[in-house]
């Protein structure tokens, strides 16, 4: 299989990516690290949390033995930024918009690009581009109909479903065709005020929640 599209594959079986941000390096770093440790392996290093591409390379680097861990980049909003994220290692690419240019560079280096959209538009563009997954964003706005609405004339898209997401609903986003799930501050949030142990408590609770999922497909 194509590394483009085992990465893919990675980010699709991991079910839920986790969305990492932090207001220093030390913080979004220690966030990923109780994410993975609590089970939630696929890693959005969001480039609005300080020299992300540093802590790209470097979980990249911790975890270069666990084939499970998958670390991507966020917030890649136009072609400089992802080509740094790209040179740092990063698996692929999200952003909370389309950008024909980041498409473009994402394509020339086989990177899997996830891009921002929330109208038939914006998806159309997207998959005109070449993006295999399709984040729906925000979901709190768009709302779970949205889902199945635009596999209407989409049928061909795998969405990741980014805002509005909690362990309450996750497997509604599920039933209504959700592809894959990313999760913030409901995952996250205690990392604000250094608390990664219930990072890692809340993450075992998404692995857990997961796998109930899964086993009742």
């Amino acid at each position: 299989m194509l590394p483009k599209y085992e990465t893919l594959n990675k980010v699709i079986n991991s079910g839920v990516v986790s969305v990492v941000r932090g207001a220093t390096k030390d913080e979004a770093y220690k966030t990923a690290e109780a994410c993975i440790e609590g089970g939630i392996k696929a890693i959005e290093v969001t480039f609005t949390a300080p020299h992300a591409d540093e802590i790209i390379a470097e979980l990249l680097e911790q975890y270069r033995d666990d084939s499970e861990v998958v670390i991507g980049a966020g917030t890649v909003i136009d072609p400089e930024t992802a080509r740094i994220a790209i040179i740092a290692g990063a698996q692929f690419i999200v952003s909370a918009s389309f950008n024909k240019e980041v498409a473009k560079i994402c394509n020339l280096y086989t990177i899997p690009y996830t891009p921002g959209c929330m109208t038939p538009n914006d998806i159309q563009s997207a998959l005109t581009y070449g993006a295999d997954l399709i984040k729906l964003f925000p979901g709190s706005v768009v709302g779970q109909g949205a889902v199945s609405a635009i596999h209407g004339p989409f049928p061909q898209a795998n969405l990741m479903i980014t805002g509005g997401v909690n362990l309450e609903n996750m497997h509604e986003w599920f039933e209504k065709g959700a592809t894959v799930l990313g999760a913030g501050s409901n995952l996250t949030g205690a990392a604000k005020k250094g608390d990664f142990a219930s990072v890692i408590t809340q993450a075992k609770k998404y692995r857990e929640e997961l796998e109930r999922i899964n086993a009742n497909k």
